[in-house]
Parts: C-alpha cells; structure tokens; sequence
C-alpha cells in the first residue's frame, strides 16, 4: 500500500464475508485507492468454468468448492509478497487449505446484518445456495459462517452504512490503522480485532 504499513506491505488484503455484503464492489474501490490488483475469484471461477448456477446444477456443490478452492489458492499465491486485494465467494472461508493460506494475507470480515443485504438479494436470483427463501436461507447460512469469519478476520469492519467508496475510505483507514498498530508492537489481537464503525 501506498505509504502504508510495513506490516503489511506484502500481504494481500482479502475480503471474507456473508453472500451480497458487498466484498466485489468494495474491493475493487480499495484497490482503486491503494494502486493494488484486484482479484474476485468467482470472477476467475465464471471465466474458466461457467456461471456458479451451471456448476451448481450440472456439477453439484462439492464440485464447485473443489474449483473455488483451487482458483482460491491460485489467487492468494499469486497476490503473495505483491499489492493486491481480493474478494473471496461467501463459503470459500469453510475450506482447511484456504484457512490456512489466509494465514499469510490481512483477513477482513466485512460485517452486515440481514437488513444490509435484502434488497442486493432481492434484486440478484442467481445465488444457486438461496434458491426458494432467499432471505432464510441467507440467514442460515450467515449463523453456520460467522464464526468462521469472526476467527479468521484480522479486522472486523462495519460496513452498515455509506456508499461503496465512503467505506473503502474508511476501510483504507482501519488498515493503515492496523498496519501502524503492529508496527508500534501492539498485540495483534487486542488491536484488530475491533469493529470499525
């Protein structure tokens, strides 16, 4: 990042979280700001095998978690020791191999509730996972995930309220914050751990 922490200079920044909270637009407004590669991999996923709907119907869920994972573990490599930011599908968090590789990068969960998304969902039918009640599916599937977004995440950012680029702003914010957090010597976790509001 530009003038940004040395802590965090090599290690790419991935946004985990919940179905339509936002992960591709904000990540790709951050990277505008920091000058840094944006990768949403199931971008990269519909451009090498197809839209996520076809892989769910013709190929069934393990099959698409076998080709996120590996296009996931693709990304991350690539982004390692590079100024890059990438936005990760909704249940890709829930693979040990990508755990694991997050170890390596800057995790930020973004944070919503129900009442962020149920118009983004209203409006897009294509999630093949909240096929029938959207709303309850999503609801189900946000209790089984969130703890793993909240143990994964470095940074815990709100991101409730404001347009797209008011929150890159401040997401740019929070992580120059935690950047000079660790810089300073502060415990990682005490200090990143916090919800940005």
């Amino acid at each position: 990042m530009p003038a940004g922490p040395a802590r965090n200079a090599a290690r790419p920044i991935v946004l985990i979280g919940p179905m339509a909270v936002g992960k591709s637009a904000i990540g790709y407004q951050l990277a505008q700001q920091l000058g840094a590669t944006f990768v949403d991999t199931d971008v990269t996923i519909v451009g090498n095998h197809g839209s996520i709907a076809e892989i769910f119907a013709s190929r069934g869920e393990h099959a698409f978690r076998e080709l996120e994972a590996r296009a996931v573990a693709r990304a991350l490599e690539d982004a390692q020791g590079r100024n890059t930011v990438v936005s990760l599908g909704g249940g890709a968090v829930l693979d040990s191999g990508t755990q694991q590789l997050l170890g390596h990068c800057t995790v930020v969960y973004l944070e919503c509730d129900a009442g962020t998304v149920v118009d983004r969902i209203a409006r897009n039918s294509g999630r093949p996972l909240l096929a029938g009640d959207a709303m309850e599916r999503w609801k189900a599937l946000f209790a089984t995930r969130r703890p793993v977004y909240e143990r994964l995440a470095d940074l815990v950012f709100d991101v409730r309220n404001g347009t797209v680029a008011d929150i890159a702003h401040r997401l740019e914010d929070a992580l120059r914050a935690y950047g000079a957090a660790g810089t300073a010597g502060v415990p990682a976790p005490a200090a990143t751990k916090e919800v940005e509001k």
